[in-house]
């Protein structure tokens, strides 16, 4: 995540064939938020994300995040670009492609490796909000102590991310994609006889 310090990220193992939409589905599993507001790819000078009818009114192009794949964007050459979560609090992260190698075929991907911190409350009111929220919810003497502690629904830690938990999310996610990609395999044997 940029904007935030000390920082707080994810490495994860990913298909080249995973499209943008779907990588903005494993980082809300990895952060872990709900999906609850909107989301933008931006890369050179193109924005993908879920494009809507009043985009043009405001003289945006967004183009379709499930129609862009992570292997294209390799071949062209980017392994860098900005993937930014609600538009409100701007979570703006980095997204870099740090290796492709080949895939292990017993593996199910997404394939969580590795984070640290835990990221932001949804709606904390961006990297201010959460700098005063962590500030508030560490200190017992602190004005809006219990307010904080209440409005997240208990005491927040900064370090522990529920690795597990994370980790969890995205075999769940992994699993979806396994039983997708099956079920296409077999419509496709269907349709070849």
């Amino acid at each position: 995540m940029l904007h935030l310090e000390p920082c707080i990220w994810r490495e994860l193992e990913v298909s080249l064939t995973t499209n943008l939409r779907a990588l903005h589905e494993v980082i809300q599993a990895v952060m872990p938020w709900e999906n609850t507001h909107l989301y933008q790819f931006s890369i050179d000078d193109r924005v993908y994300g879920e494009p809507d009818p009043e985009d043009a009114v405001w003289g945006r192009k967004i183009h379709q995040a499930k129609g862009m794949r992570l292997g294209t964007l390799i071949d062209r050459g980017i392994t860098e670009f900005l993937y930014t979560y609600d538009f409100g609090d701007d979570w703006q992260h980095r997204v870099l492609v740090e290796h492709v190698g080949a895939a292990d075929p017993g593996t199910d991907y997404p394939l969580f490796v590795a984070g640290e911190r835990t990221a932001p409350p949804e709606d904390v009111g961006g990297p201010p909000g959460f700098l005063d929220f962590v500030e508030a919810i560490a200190n017992r003497h602190h004005p809006q102590h219990k307010e904080m502690v209440r409005w997240y629904g208990g005491p927040f830690d900064p370090v522990d991310f529920g690795e597990a938990e994370v980790a969890a999310r995205v075999r769940k996610l992994a699993a979806k994609r396994k039983i997708a990609l099956d079920a296409f395999a077999r419509s496709r044997q269907i349709l070849q006889q």
